[in-house]
């Protein structure tokens, strides 16, 4: 059986003696070989030939040279690796040649170890950058933003006129609201994005630690600091550093990042001496600053550097019709990632999942998919195989209209289940929730005694009207009790 090929190989070089040479060189190491003449020929052939690896490409040519063929494939998304031969070698066009992308630089006479070595390398190199791209690719589709609800087209909008700059970014907004993915976003529509992007999850390393991760120390610096340890903002020269809650850093650490914000130096822990960085930053919180800063616990100047631009990462409850789409985007990852059988779900599985609250945003509604395709045995998840707080939370809707009776009667139900969604936003937290729909608290206890809403260890109960069933909820003879949560 014949092996296939190991590599496509084109050789150009006007001397026909020196193409058969290498010809029969390369076929006898198992590769496919073309040729071509000169360097319009190279050009013409490199187009031709599906899946080109690798070019041997003469300078002194016919027509465009070796390194106005090499200028121009430079430009191609795709170009094979290119090694440089030369009768007549200089220093000058061996740095030309690498600076215009040549793998290798080769005089000649060729020898025949040589130009094996340099191929097998070239190819290696090849394999590698192809792998680095496949992993930036599949990075890419994990973190990708999903959506097609005006409020995602505004958000994209908003990314597209921010990314190009240097801007420092303050992105806002509830847990699981994807900001990381913003973030990551932004710096991939960036002239960054070949720069490294390093995130720091502010809340999640301890206090004593936070100045070390971030800046760096020396050997020496504090007990357990047996070498030299570079940090976070270091790392991302060049690049963008992400820092996530950054509401939670400490006052003293905040003056430290805005030294850096305002100078672009770092001083590492233990250290006297100031080092230079180039870094974009992007901070993401989901508190309230302004309230912080009225604490006192975050800092006016800091505030006022970090929100040069700001974002707003939207609420899933404000685009549920991207529900469906996020679902089977997530379907088609989990599959692809773990090689398991996509599932669907039933359009009366999607209905409920639209419903519910999702006071964990995206990051919840992932959670769940993931969950469902792995605990169900069928290919279809129905209405049947979600959660039971999933299904129950139905009941927070607007009954079926054929099952109201009177305006009054419908107007109530309606004022009921507004009550129970805003509690079950607001954690079941009275004050919050009187706050939030712009209520005196005392009057929401009047009308959760009238709506019959029973506040029992962060669960609403409610009875509904005599023979009413809310949608998704099961009716009786007499009454239709609601779980609220």
């Amino acid at each position: 059986m014949k092996k296939l090929p190991q590599a496509k190989i084109l050789i150009v070089d006007d001397e026909e003696n020196i193409r058969k040479t290498l010809r029969m060189v390369l076929e006898y190491e198992n590769y496919e070989v073309f040729e071509a003449g000169s360097g319009e020929e190279a050009l013409e052939r490199s187009d031709e030939i599906v899946g080109l690896d690798l070019i041997l490409l003469d300078i002194r040519l016919p027509g465009k040279d070796g390194l106005e063929v090499l200028a121009e494939l430079k430009e191609r998304p795709y170009r094979p690796e290119v090694i440089m031969i030369s009768g007549h070698g200089t220093i000058q066009s061996a740095v030309e040649a690498t600076k215009l992308g040549a793998y290798d630089f080769l005089e000649k006479p060729l020898h025949r170890d040589r130009i094996l070595l340099a191929i097998r390398n070239a190819l290696a190199h090849k394999r590698l950058k192809r792998e680095y791209y496949d992993l930036r690719q599949k990075a890419a589709k994990r973190y990708e933003l999903i959506g097609h609800h005006p409020v995602m087209k505004n958000l994209w909008e908003q990314i597209k006129r921010i990314a190009p700059t240097n801007s420092t970014v303050l992105i806002q907004g509830e847990s699981g609201t994807g900001k990381e993915l913003i973030a990551r976003a932004i710096h991939q529509h960036s002239h960054r994005a070949e720069g490294p992007f390093i995130q720091v999850n502010c809340a999640a390393i301890p206090e004593e630690l936070i100045e070390s991760e971030l800046f760096g120390h020396v050997k020496g610096a504090f007990t357990g600091a047996t070498e030299k340890k570079p940090g976070k903002f270091e790392l991302a020269d060049g690049g963008t550093i992400f820092l996530d809650e950054v509401g939670d850093m400490s006052l003293k650490t905040q003056a430290k990042v805005l030294r850096v914000l305002e100078e672009g130096e770092v001083q590492k822990v233990g250290s006297t001496k100031i080092q230079k960085v180039d870094v974009r930053v992007i901070a993401a919180t989901n508190k309230d600053l302004s309230r912080e800063i009225r604490e006192g616990r975050f800092r006016e100047d800091l505030y006022f550097r970090l929100n040069v631009v700001p974002l707003q990462a939207p609420p899933l409850r404000e685009h549920k019709e991207d529900i469906p789409l996020l679902i089977d985007y997530f379907v088609r990852l989990y599959a692809e990632e773990n090689n398991f059988k996509p599932k669907k779900f039933s359009p009366e599985a999607i209905e409920v999942m639209m419903r519910y609250s999702w006071k964990g945003n995206v990051r919840e509604l992932k959670n769940m998919v993931e969950r469902l395709l792995i605990m169900t045995e069928s290919d279809i998840i129905e209405k049947k195989d979600l959660p039971e707080h999933i299904r129950q939370d139905e009941g927070v809707f607007l009954p079926e209209i054929s099952k109201v009776k009177s305006l009054k009667e419908f107007r109530e139900l309606a004022e009921k289940m507004f009550i129970l969604a805003k509690l079950e936003e607001n954690e079941w937290n009275i004050s919050q929730t009187a706050r939030a729909i712009e209520t005196p608290r005392s009057n929401l206890y009047k009308k959760l005694e009238q709506y019959n809403i029973k506040i029992k260890a962060g669960v609403g109960e409610v009875v509904a009207p005599p023979g009413l069933q809310a949608a998704g909820g099961e009716e009786s003879p007499n009454s239709t009790e609601q779980d609220g949560r």
